[in-house]
């Protein structure tokens, strides 16, 4: 399946397409992005981090973890997979083997960045970034590594928070030269930024919609027509859920009972459905094993 998923997600990616890609950080968040229609998803390395360790997006995550994550939730959905590899946990051998190891446990694209590591969610402060020629032979190294042709290499860059815009479209393009599917300038700070980095690089672009972050917040439609491939909310499921749970523990810490505080809460039914509960019923009928 994952050689297929590579070859849908690439047709799908085209400028202006403006396709939505919400961030899971887990299997569960994965299979509600499937289950309310979305066509495809991001293995967010901040929702990893957050879900896993309740802890910031400061390059906390290892290699392993990240593989482990992604291989339960390439197991929980049947959609193509983009995968937040931040930096590449280091220097261009190490992005090859990360590459290998993230495609092998069934994403259907990778990206890895330009920052130092450990690497700092692009919607803080005091970002640093390595060379651009740094970053070219890393990208090298991606394209020689992986499998399957059709397995999509995304560059991002974190250049227009430290060195400006025109800094962040010179590395996008050299980092497109090197071989680059699609392109990501993270965190511009306006409507017109946003609309100069698909006309000033063309390409496929991706751009990220952070909630309370440092990039505006736009349509589909809007972005689609700006060029973009892309309009990722890497971390939406994340602060919904975040919001969600604060509410309703708040509500039975103060109250001592849930009542009240149902319709925030999905029911046992509805639950089980999501998870796909009635396969796994049919599977112990299936096999003689003790009903699910």
């Amino acid at each position: 399946m994952p050689d297929s998923l590579n070859a849908t997600l690439r047709s799908m990616l085209v400028p202006n397409a403006g396709i939505m890609m919400p961030g899971a950080g887990n299997a569960l968040t994965a299979r509600i992005i499937e289950a309310t229609g979305h066509q495809c998803l991001l293995v967010s390395g901040a929702a990893v981090t957050n879900n896993y360790l309740g802890m910031p997006d400061i390059g906390l995550i290892s290699l392993s973890e990240l593989v482990n994550h992604v291989s339960a939730i390439r197991n929980a959905v049947n959609i193509p997979i983009l995968v937040d590899a931040d930096t590449g946990f280091g220097n261009a051998i190490n992005v090859r083997h990360t590459v290998r190891s993230i495609e092998r446990a069934g994403a259907n694209a990778i990206f890895i960045e330009d920052q130092t590591y450990p690497k700092r969610c692009g919607h803080f402060d005091n970002q640093e970034i390595v060379s651009k020629e740094e970053m070219v032979q890393k990208i090298k190294a991606a394209v020689d590594a992986r499998l399957d042709p059709n397995m999509m290499l995304l560059a991002r860059t974190d250049a227009r928070s430290v060195e400006g815009l025109e800094a962040a479209y010179d590395r996008a393009r050299a980092y497109q030269e090197a071989g680059a599917d699609m392109l990501f300038i993270e965190a511009p700070r306006s409507a017109q930024e946003l609309a100069s980095i698909p006309r000033e690089v063309p390409g496929i672009h991706i751009c990220n919609m952070v909630i309370g972050g440092k990039t505006p917040l736009l349509s589909r439609e809007e972005l689609g027509r700006m060029g973009y491939a892309i309009v990722a909310y890497a971390n939406a499921a994340l602060q919904a859920s975040m919001l969600g749970m604060q509410q309703v523990l708040e509500h039975l810490h103060i109250n001592g009972s849930i009542k009240g505080a149902e319709e925030k809460i999905m029911m046992f039914g509805e639950r089980q459905q999501l998870l796909d509960g009635d396969f796994y019923k049919d599977l112990a009928r299936r096999y003689g094993a003790r009903p699910q």
